[in-house]
């Protein structure tokens, strides 16, 4: 019951009502090229379905104006009705400008990435190998760019793109302090979204087909020819690093071990005693023991399908001290009835590594599907361990550098998730 005191007081104050908001501009009125969303939406990827009307003078590649439902002011995107995606928002906020108007938001965006990785994380300091752009992470949906001594590796998947990234590149150079650019273009979806890739050519002509790059003291070949995506993993840098921690005299198994990041640091800056290296890819065999000779480590590779070494290794009875296991994307589909098989994989390949790690020993466990959640991923490691009576102490989970920032309107942009536990 209130006492007196609470009868007695002043009735506290009723907040004054917000001012209306003025009705939403007609359409002739708005800023052409415009593009408006058919449901309420912060997300930066706007598929068909979620579009609604466009102005009759949208272009393919143009940088539109994009309204929300209720047809207020909602950022700029770049439009292209071919594509899978019709509209990439690459800025929110009533005062993002589509139209010519609004091209200097590009230079913006890129001087703020560039900023982010050499002013403020200061990664030149300990390699030269980094991401530059990291695609809607920077506000600069369908481009990302990894940096690779003086040479760019540019992956386009928007037209719109594919249009201005030649006016950027000299921007780019001279920021990151770069000479050659190499630009790559997956075939679907460069067909799906109306790129010709034949546009950088002579980009392409003029950069190395090889450069060397250095990453925390261990140096590194990187082949755009041959390697997947942009040649080497820039993601896995602090991780590689991170391994090194535990690795001293010890024995140390690295499963798909692509072109040797996860060996190399466990030999030379943890001081690994002994190191083997697998896997089926026999270019980044041929790749991880250049790297080894580069850095004179010695290194047993293993050209073999990870899951039939690991089942020989089990049948052998051996046995090592720490196993990082860092296998290629096994899911490809947000739909359980297509990636079954996917999260399968991750169970059985995990069980097999998990069997070969001494009690007490170190497993680091990596997954770079970003459509499998990290605590469904954990949940397959753990069932994994569990089928075998044994029980993982985690105590980390990390992803990517800082150079793959994320922004809060696209959580779904993580992608890669590493997990570190002691098997006992």
């Amino acid at each position: 019951m209130p006492n007196d005191s609470q009868k007695n007081a002043p009735a506290a104050p009723r907040p004054s009502s917000a001012p209306a908001q003025p009705p939403p501009p007609p359409r002739e009125e708005r800023r052409r090229p415009w593009a408006q969303l058919k449901y309420f939406t912060f997300q930066p990827a706007i598929f068909p379905r979620l579009l609604g009307a466009v102005s009759p003078d949208a272009k393919p590649g143009d940088l539109v104006t994009v309204y929300d439902k209720a047809g207020y002011p909602l950022g700029a995107g770049l439009y292209n009705p071919c594509a899978k995606i019709v509209l990439r928002v690459v800025a929110h906020g009533a005062d993002a400008a589509g139209g010519d108007a609004g091209e200097e938001y590009f230079e913006q965006a890129i001087r703020r990435a560039v900023e982010l990785r050499r002013d403020l994380f200061k990664l030149d300091e300990s390699t030269d190998a980094y991401r530059l752009i990291n695609s809607d992470g920077d506000g600069l949906s369908g481009l990302t760019i990894d940096r690779y001594a003086d040479t760019l590796f540019c992956d386009v998947y928007s037209f719109g793109i594919a249009q201005r990234l030649p006016r950027w590149l000299p921007l780019l150079h001279e920021l990151a302090g770069t000479k050659f650019a190499r630009v790559h273009v997956d075939h679907d979806i460069g067909s799906l979204e109306g790129i010709k890739p034949s546009v950088f050519n002579d980009t392409n002509a003029a950069a190395p087909r090889r450069v060397k790059i250095r990453e925390n003291g261990i140096r590194h070949e990187v082949d755009f020819a041959e390697g997947h995506k942009t040649g080497f993993f820039c993601d896995q840098r602090e991780n590689r690093r991170a391994l090194a921690r535990f690795t001293k005299g010890a024995r140390v198994l690295d499963l798909c071990s692509y072109t040797g990041g996860f060996s190399l640091s466990a030999k030379i800056t943890g001081g690994a005693d002994d190191v083997t290296a697998v896997d089926l890819d026999e270019a980044a065999i041929a790749q991880a023991k250049r790297n080894a000779n580069l850095n004179q480590a010695r290194i047993k590779f293993v050209h073999a399908d990870a899951f039939a070494y690991a089942r020989q290794m089990q049948t052998n009875g051996e046995k090592w001290d720490v196993v990082v296991l860092d296998p290629p994307k096994f899911i490809f589909t947000r739909d359980e009835s297509g990636n079954w098989e996917g999260r399968q994989k991750y169970e059985d390949l995990n069980q097999l590594a998990i069997s070969l790690v001494k009690p007490g020993g170190i497993f680091v466990t990596c997954s770079c599907s970003g459509l499998l959640s990290l605590e469904d991923f954990e949940q397959h490691v753990i069932k994994a361990a569990h089928r075998l009576n044994r029980r993982l102490q985690f105590f980390d989970r990390t992803g990517p550098g800082p150079d793959h920032p994320v922004y809060s309107n696209c959580l779904d942009s993580r992608y890669l998730k590493v997990l570190w536990s002691r098997v006992v």
